[in-house]
């Protein structure tokens, strides 16, 4: 149970980091139509590069190139939070992913029972 509420967590802050996105798309954009393109192009374009490197079924890249992605997209996901005038908030997503990804890594190296 502990491993797949891992996994849900997982899934939920990676919906989260979309949803970042493209509300840091929304409020940077100048006029209706830059808010449009970016709220929904840089949620697209994340999901596809999470797809293909950072999936667990990704099928492109490496062990490292898959951590690379994983770093940038939280991370940028957080500085794009703390853009939108909530650093509290950006700091407790970045703390959760942390620990989300720290914990999945340990339960990997583990062996099962």
């Amino acid at each position: 149970m502990w491993k797949w509420g891992n996994l849900l967590l997982a899934f939920l802050v990676e919906l989260v980091a979309l949803g970042i996105f493209a509300w840091w798309g929304w409020d940077t954009g100048s006029t209706t139509l830059t808010r449009w393109l970016l709220a929904i192009g840089l949620p697209v374009v994340t999901a596809v590069v999470w797809g293909l490197f950072a999936a667990p079924t990704a099928t492109r890249g490496t062990p490292v190139v898959r951590w690379i992605v994983k770093v940038l997209v939280f991370g940028l996901a957080g500085a794009a939070l703390w853009s939108l005038g909530h650093p509290l908030l950006a700091v407790v997503f970045v703390v959760v992913v942390a620990a989300n990804l720290a914990i999945i890594h340990v339960q990997k190296l583990q062996p099962t029972s």
